[in-house]
């Protein structure tokens, strides 16, 4: 799925597009800081970017699930992954794209997820881990 959208692919970990979409039919996310209204979805590219070169996808999708794994924790029940197409409308206030989205694509399964874990993991860097803001 990486490979057939070159660049305009997101993950959102939210409770999904049903909720998401349900008012503006393109989306729209909130600052959990302020509580301002963003122009767009906050979303994080799955987009391969040229300097990873011929390096792994499987490690490259599984770095971009494993950044923001402890959503599904701080964030509540039914938060989860899924992928949407879309267009940028602007960046967040942690530089994160903001999307309106296109079409939802599918729901990310609690296996990858897992995969992504142990796969992340298993680079054994004591410089990289999610960004996770708590601790």
């Amino acid at each position: 799925m990486v490979r057939q959208h070159r660049n305009d692919l997101y993950v959102r970990w939210s409770r999904g597009p049903a909720t998401d979409l349900r008012d503006s039919g393109t989306g729209r996310s909130r600052d959990s800081l302020t509580g301002i209204p963003l122009p767009g979805l906050s979303a994080n590219s799955m987009v391969v970017e040229p300097w990873w070169g011929d390096r792994p996808l499987r490690l490259w999708v599984a770095r971009r699930l494993y950044d923001y794994l402890h959503l599904r924790e701080l964030r509540g029940p039914g938060v989860r992954p899924w992928l949407l197409t879309g267009v940028e409308a602007g960046r967040g206030p942690d530089n994160e794209p903001l999307v309106h989205c296109r079409q939802p694509v599918a729901w990310i399964d609690g296996r990858a997820l897992d995969d992504a874990r142990t796969l992340v993991e298993s680079q054994n860097s004591a410089e990289w881990g999610p960004l996770d803001r708590r601790g």
